[in-house]
């Protein structure tokens, strides 16, 4: 996000008189320091390809980051992505105001993952929306939105796929608005609070199969994860991160009229065959203990732990 935005900023004809990266927030000024000398990441690299001014600072609610957006005095500070809540002495310092960029279309998904909630929920669009800020996550009356088809199925959209189509859209997005407010008075429209929905950080419950669900669901949810998040099933008291995972017609006699969902129908050190909610199979691939040790013990505990006719939660 933080790139596209720039680049939309800069197709727009707009200057950019100051950037503020997120490392700066999560990580010591020390380690940091280091990391900009011998692992640089991607924000840094762009910033000095297009020599832009870098705002030095641990917090956007920081004295040294207002100190420093006021000897900028910009028009509007734009944000995208960012994982501090702004107090309002910082929403109020740019003369127009503080625009953020949200990867949804508000007021719908609010909260911090709108990539991976989409998908899990089985969305069909999503999008991005631009919206003044104020005090409180994703409220702010919004200025422009842009929408984008979601591709579901079982090769459909992933968690990073959705997030690549938002960040490019996010571009276009940025500039047309920039632009917009050149030529024309823009006005605020205020978020309908009965049509709002918010989902918090995903947690561990979140990241569970569960085999009750369709082969459709249980397939967009790890598809919303990659790639950031394995997904785990629950075996007895141990939890088995997911590799790959594939879904065939149930052509055994173990049907769901007569036994339930989680069922393992077979098992060998490699990969286990799952009963699902809709009466398919999932074949998973690529199991892993969850531990520091768990790849060493996995075909072991595959081997003489698991066995067919257990139930997964």
């Amino acid at each position: 996000m933080f790139s596209n935005l720039i680049l939309g900023t800069l197709d727009s004809k707009n200057k950019i008189v100051g950037v503020f990266r997120h490392e700066r927030v999560a990580i010591h000024p020390w380690l940091l320091f280091f990391k900009d000398i011998f692992a640089p990441g991607k924000d840094l690299s762009f910033i000095k390809s297009f020599k832009l001014k870098e705002i030095k600072a641990r917090s956007v609610n920081s004295k040294e980051f207002q100190k420093a957006v006021l000897k900028l005095n910009p028009d509007i500070i734009l944000v995208g992505s960012w994982s501090e809540k702004f107090k309002k002495p910082i929403i109020d310092l740019p003369k127009i105001g503080t625009i953020n960029c949200h990867p949804s279309l508000l007021p719908a998904y609010r909260g911090p993952n709108p990539y991976m909630r989409v998908i899990m929920n089985e969305e069909k669009e999503t999008g991005i929306t631009f919206h003044l800020m104020d005090e409180n996550l994703d409220t702010g009356p919004i200025l422009l939105q842009k929408k984008i088809d979601i591709v579901q199925g079982f090769n459909g959209d992933t968690g990073e796929t959705l997030k690549n189509k938002c960040c490019v859209l996010a571009r276009e997005g940025i500039k047309e608005l920039l632009c917009s407010m050149e030529d024309e008075i823009i006005v605020p429209v205020n978020q309908n609070a009965k049509d709002a929905s918010y989902y918090p950080q995903i947690s561990e419950k979140d990241i569970l199969i569960d085999f009750t669900k369709t082969s459709a669901q249980i397939n967009a949810l790890v598809r919303a994860l990659t790639p950031w998040q394995p997904a785990y099933i629950a075996h007895k008291n141990a939890f088995l991160q997911v590799g790959k995972i594939k879904f065939f017609e149930n052509k055994t006699k173990f049907h769901t009229d007569r036994y339930k969902p989680g069922l393992v129908l077979k098992k060998n050190n490699k990969a286990m065959w799952i009963l699902t909610g809709d009466d398919k199979i999932a074949k998973i691939q690529g199991l892993k203990l969850f531990g520091r040790l768990g790849h060493i013990f996995t075909p072991l505990y595959l081997q003489f732990f698991v066995k067919s006719g257990d139930i997964c939660r």
